[in-house]
């Protein structure tokens, strides 16, 4: 007699993985840095004091591209430690370059997915900021199923900041901007720092990218969410 098992659903992926080139140098500083400042899933739990020798805020970058905003943050913000989470070997390459370049002491990454490495890697209550900026838009009506800012994955963010802590979103489009309003707005734990369904002015600390700049110079709007987390 046969069992009917249940089939095992799929987690619905919100990247797709892209080939691309690393130049020598983001390959020579991603061989030289790994080991320094690439952290590991299969290490499991982290602990921050251990990992950057000191006890700081904690800043987590969810998709940072290809690093050049992370680094700027981290060598303006010393005090604050920063960990990245992307999946596209040439943008951690790149981060690692500009990390190794400007001599900077408090940035690690994740060549990994964000999800996962929630889930294993980063303590509940350990993180003063999440940030997630201009993550893939998926702007055909049959892929919002992908994007990334959904009401689960916000609550495991939630689980991870400190009480107070900061999820910062960050979108150039539109239709997402207000996909993401609605998902926070009914987020339990969350409270909007600029009033109910209001969008915020960007903080200082968030560069401006040179994407960034191609589109306001076009006409194009930029979103900024920012939401603590009050219970």
């Amino acid at each position: 007699m046969t069992e009917n098992v249940a089939p095992i659903r799929r987690r619905i992926k919100s990247f797709v993985l892209r080939t691309g080139r690393m130049t020598d140098g983001q390959r020579r500083a991603y061989e030289i840095n790994l080991a320094e400042l690439g952290l590991q899933r299969s290490d499991g739990m982290q602990n921050f004091e251990n990992t950057f020798g000191r006890v700081a805020p904690v800043v987590l970058e969810i998709g940072f591209g290809m690093g050049d905003s992370l680094a700027e943050m981290a060598a303006n913000a010393p005090e604050n430690d920063f960990i990245g989470v992307e999946v596209h070997t040439p943008g951690v390459g790149r981060l690692m370059y500009l990390v190794q370049d400007a001599g900077l002491k408090n940035v690690r990454t994740y060549e990994d997915d964000a999800v996962e490495v929630l889930a294993q890697c980063i303590p509940d209550n350990s993180l003063s900021r999440v940030q997630v900026y201009f993550p893939d838009p998926w702007h055909k009506a049959r892929h919002h199923k992908r994007r990334l800012i959904q009401p689960q994955f916000v609550q495991a963010i939630r689980s991870k900041l400190n009480v107070g802590g900061v999820l910062h979103l960050a979108t150039d489009w539109e239709n997402y901007a207000e996909h993401m309003m609605d998902v926070m707005s009914e987020a339990e734990g969350y409270s909007n720092m600029a009033g109910d369904r209001e969008y915020s002015p960007r903080p200082d600390y968030r560069p401006i990218t040179k994407f960034e700049k191609r589109g306001e110079r076009l006409g194009h709007g930029v979103w900024d969410l920012l939401f603590t987390k009050s219970e």
